[in-house]
Order: structure tokens, then sequence, then C-alpha cells
């Protein structure tokens, strides 16, 4: 099933019939973002809102077979691993172009977000909840032997109330456990691990030793910008962030973080990767610290009981009730006249 450009070639691309997308029922509406690889779009699939991703075939065979691949691998990855804190995958296709149909999440993405609130911060709660999203969806990603190396801000996508991030964009994904020997230098060069680096320019299509904890480093710094919501590395150019971080061992400031969140962001940022947590003990670690700045639970006044009764204590609030957000109900309205996928395909290329 492996392959030297990927673990799954688009000859390879064998998608189980309820995944399967009818692309005469698509109906494709605004476009609500773009990639280097990708358009991205609002619109309709059997009566149900969707996202609807396009991707570029490529102009040349080297270029379309590379796309080909990444594109059996978003789908093999999204297909196979289902979470709460995931984008759900509704379906794919592969002709006449390459499509992906998920959820539709009206929030936006959290870099978008986050940028829309400075130079406020995010309430340190709601901070940690967010972080708490991500931190369960790498755990559940990394159970099924899988390695993101491509989370960031732009990666993770908020639900309407903007009260859940749910994790988005297998493009680069890949199994763990089919290889331990993978292209360098995937991912966004200010997110990423500098064991993905090396002091020797690596030649096009090398491949380097590197394991699921890359993820653990990346989660690190998007947890120091919800907390701060500033660009890490701010000043520095991407490269220049990716040099200091990789062959000088710059981080970010975390002298101003509370004790135990610090504790978290310079553990999973750590040079040696075998020296950072796996998302199971971050997951735990990010609960101790929530627990520690929650608001306590309202106490009933005191009320006389029989021996035969038992008072139990009220019941904890789950993360997504510590999270004040601003309520947004309102769908992004669909256009009136949408058309059919194919008619579409002059808008979209």
């Amino acid at each position: 099933m492996g392959s030297e450009n990927g673990f799954y070639s688009g000859a390879e691309f064998n998608l189980e019939p309820k995944w399967s997308v009818d692309p005469k029922l698509l109906f494709v509406g605004p476009k609500i973002g773009e990639g280097a690889h990708a358009k991205v779009y609002e619109g309709k699939y059997k009566n149900q809102n969707v996202a609807i991703k396009i991707v570029y075939k490529g102009d040349t065979p080297e270029e379309i077979a590379k796309r080909e691949a990444r594109f059996s691998r978003e789908v093999a990855m999204l297909s196979k691993v289902q979470h709460k804190n995931m984008v759900k995958f509704i379906g794919a296709c592969k002709e006449p172009v390459m499509v992906i149909v998920t959820e539709l999440l009206l929030g936006g993405t959290l870099r978008k977000f986050l940028l829309n609130m400075r130079p406020r911060c995010l309430d340190m709660r709601v901070a940690i909840g967010f972080a708490l999203d991500i931190a369960r969806a790498m755990e559940c990603l990394h159970s099924h032997g899988i390695i993101h190396r491509d989370l960031k801000p732009e990666n993770l996508l908020l639900t309407a109330d903007h009260k859940t991030v749910k994790l988005a964009d297998f493009g680069l994904a890949r199994e763990e456990s089919l290889t331990e020997m993978m292209t360098a230098e995937t991912g966004t060069y200010r997110w990423m691990a500098p064991e993905l680096y090396s002091t020797v320019t690596l030649r096009h299509g090398e491949k380097k030793h590197y394991n699921h904890k890359v993820d653990a480093y990346s989660f690190a710094i998007v947890l120091w910008e919800l907390i701060h919501n500033k660009l890490p590395f701010e000043g520095m150019s991407n490269l220049q962030a990716a040099y200091a971080a990789a062959f000088k061992n710059v981080r970010p400031n975390a002298d101003d973080l509370p004790e135990d969140l610090a504790s978290i962001v310079t553990s999973c940022w750590k040079e040696d990767p075998n020296e950072r947590p796996n998302f199971n003990q971050i997951v735990q670690m990010l609960l101790h610290s929530l627990s520690r700045i929650s608001p306590p639970q309202p106490v009933e006044p005191p009320k006389i009981f029989t021996s035969e009764n038992v008072v139990f204590p009220p019941a904890s609030p789950g993360t997504s009730a510590l999270m004040a957000g601003r309520d947004d109900n309102s769908d992004t309205p669909m256009e009136n006249n949408s058309r059919g996928l194919f008619s579409c395909f002059h808008r979209c290329f």
C-alpha cells in the first residue's frame, strides 16, 4: 500500500461505498477559503449544508501524481478517524475532479478568530478549553498511528458559537507505523518541529527520521499563541523563525505564563523529541490547569434531610460550559441560484 511519495497513491484510491459522493448531487455556493492546492466552498449535498474542498489536479504528470497521492491520503485519514474535535467527513469523489466533502463549520479558522480579537487575549479558561479540544483530537489521531504534521491555527476550525475547536486538513498526515522515514520540511515553518530540519540541507525528496512528537512541538506553539494572542517569533520571517528554533534552540518567551501552563508549553517544545509528553499526558495536564482556575461551583444553602437522604454534589460542568463565547446562530445564506458542481468549474479554476 505504500509508495515513495505517499502511503496512498492515486491508483490505490478505493473508497468504501458509504463515503462515495455523487457529484451530481453537489451544489456549490460561495467560496469560503483557498489554499495553495485547493479551494473550499460552502455548498449543499443531499439537502445538508457542507464544505466542499476542490483540489487542483496540477499541470505536469509529476505534479498530478503528487496531488492525487496527497488527496488519497487525506481521504483515507478522514474516513478512518472520527472524533468530536475533528471535522466530520461526509465523503469524496475523484472524478471529474478531486472533491472532499465535510461538515460546514461557520465559526471560521482559529487564526481569523484570534486576529479579530487582537489586541485582546482570550479568557484563560477559554484558551485552555480550546487547547483541550485540540489535544483530544491529536490524542485520537495518534492512537490510530497517524501524525498530522501541519498543526497550526489555519487548520483549526470553530463551530458557529465559537465554543468548540475542530482539527481539519489532513493533507500532510502520515501513518507512522508504515515507515520511520518521511520527507522532511513538511508543514508550516513557524509551527514546525526543529527535527524536521538538518544542519545539512536535505536534497529534494530525501528522507529523515522523526515521529509523532513533531505534533507535540507544534501544539506548544499553538498553545502559546492561544494564551498570548500574538504571532509566535514575532518580527521574524517564517524561515528566520524556523532557523532560530532549529539551530539556535530559540523559543517564544514563556516567562510570564502561569507555572503549570509554562510547564506544559516548555515540555512540549523541548529540543529532544523523546522528552516531550504524549497527548494523553498533555490532556491530563490541561485538565489539571483548568481545575485550578475554574470558578468554584455554586453551593446550595443547607437543607434539613432525614438520615435516609443522601446529598450528592452538583455535577461538574464540561469544558464547553466554562467557555464564554459569542452566540452566533445565523447560518451563512446559500446563494439563491446555487448551481450544480459541474456548472461551477469555470468559476473554480
